[in-house]
């Protein structure tokens, strides 16, 4: 009996900010609603998302054109990469990655490793491929995180693959049991 996880990447944000409340931007919002257009007939039973207000908001329209509430599950938040909760601008994050996937254990003051953000986030995704063992679940999520997650059952899912995702992005990952047996990507950038 096949679960399918469906990680739905957040749509774009504002580049500034608190990491936790950034919001979508308008063409944020008009993503978000093409997900619901992608996935509506998908047969979805769930959805869950990251804390940050990004992530709620990429899926949300989806959730309430399918009758259900957004769960949130606050170990499905992004990477911590460090104390400040202000976004680190890209010129500060791509060595800070291109460093983590050299050493995996690596990570600044105050802020998580890959290893222990792999941890965290595969604990939920293990649990949610059994709490909803043969449905159909969305994951609003973010993708240092989600390629972490994907990483853990395929090491094709690497720093390359998250430089190659887009804002949003959906993977819908299939899963016999506890084992990965395919994604396909259905965003159309």
């Amino acid at each position: 009996m096949n679960t399918f996880i469906y990680m739905v990447r957040h749509g774009d944000s504002p580049k500034e900010g608190n990491e936790r409340t950034r919001v979508l931007t308008e063409k944020g919002k008009l993503d978000a609603e093409k997900i619901t257009g992608v996935l509506k007939d998908e047969g979805i039973n769930a959805v869950i998302s990251s804390p940050f207000t990004r992530s709620i908001l990429t899926v949300e329209p989806l959730a309430k054109h399918i009758g259900q509430e957004v769960l949130v599950i606050e170990e499905l938040k992004e990477r911590i990469f460090s104390s400040k909760d202000k976004r680190m601008s890209d010129k500060e994050l791509l060595p800070l990655l291109e460093k983590s996937y050299l050493d995996p254990n690596f990570s600044l003051v105050g802020g998580e490793s890959n290893t222990v953000c792999q941890k965290r986030a595969v604990k939920v995704l293990k649990e949610l491929l059994t709490t909803y063992r043969g449905q159909k679940v969305v994951i609003g999520t973010h993708g240092a995180v989600m390629t972490l997650m994907m990483g853990y059952y395929d090491i094709n899912y690497d720093l390359a693959f998250l430089h190659s995702t887009s804002k949003p992005d959906i993977y819908r990952m299939v899963f016999n049991d506890q084992e990965l047996v395919g994604i396909n990507r259905l965003w159309d950038k």
